[in-house]
């Protein structure tokens, strides 16, 4: 008999009691570990808080548009095209002459409608009269033109002399700036400072630490223009008109930002 199976089979016992020993602490440790988490971040996942930034740059706008129409009326279509292209072209001369590029000049609506009336129809008296047939009569052009005005002391002298060659309408003039890329990158880094100035203040006033930035969005937010007249200008070349004062004031362009913060 071998005297040194007890003690083989006491070792093998004490080694299953050690493996099944470590096995225990590392569910402890693993289940430790989720317990943690769980309380780190929450049922619905990480902690974080949302904040709102915004920036604000004003410029002095450096260009300027208005648009314009004529209207014309004639027996025919060739008679109220005709009429109308001697007024459009009579200012577009005139804008040109004025310094305004070819470029900065578009065409954007042109119409020709035929008008209609209706034809007196003979009824007796204290019976039903139904009307009376639709006729063409006449034609009628209208063509709108946009203008880019990018010397804007010239602004109100364009006007006047659209007017005074025969525009039947202008519309409101609006100063802009050309190119706001810089500006907007300005407002920008502005609106994100305010967003960490403002969750910096969030986070000690919630005691919490702030460890990562979790997410970023950009509201669209354009610029505000200036529109020097309101409403629709009629103009009449039998008048001589006087230029108007258009102060150009400041532009604001605006940014909004939401960031998104981690915290612990």
């Amino acid at each position: 008999m071998d005297t040194n199976q007890p003690f083989l089979s006491l070792w093998y016992v004490r080694v299953l009691l050690i493996i099944a020993m470590i096995g225990v602490v590392m569910s402890l440790s693993a289940y430790t570990k989720l317990t943690l988490r769980e309380a780190k971040y929450g049922q619905y996942g990480m902690t974080s808080i949302n904040v709102r930034g915004e920036g604000e740059v004003n410029a002095k706008p450096d260009i300027g548009s208005f648009s314009f129409s004529v209207t014309a009326e004639g027996a025919d279509a060739a008679t109220a095209q005709k009429d109308s292209a001697e007024k459009i072209n009579s200012i577009l001369t005139f804008l040109k002459e004025s310094g305004v590029e070819e470029k900065d000049i578009k065409n954007r609506d042109y119409f020709l409608n035929p008008k209609y009336r209706y034809e007196a129809v003979d009824c007796a008296m204290g019976m039903y009269c139904p009307p009376g047939n639709q006729v063409i009569d006449g034609y009628e052009v209208t063509q709108t033109v946009e203008v880019k005005v990018r010397d804007l002391d010239k602004a109100g002298d364009l006007i006047t002399g659209a007017g005074e060659r025969g525009a039947t309408n202008l519309s409101q003039l609006q100063f802009t700036i050309d190119d706001e890329s810089n500006l907007k990158a300005e407002a920008r880094e502005a609106a994100i400072a305010d967003a960490k100035e403002k969750a910096n203040k969030l986070a000690d006033s919630l005691g919490v630490k702030i460890v990562r930035m979790m997410g970023y969005y950009e509201e669209e937010n354009n610029s505000s223009p200036y529109y020097g007249m309101g409403g629709d200008a009629m103009m009449s070349s039998e008048v001589k008109a006087v230029s108007p004062e258009l102060p150009t004031g400041e532009n604001t362009i605006k940014t909004i930002v939401n960031i998104t913060y981690e915290i612990q």
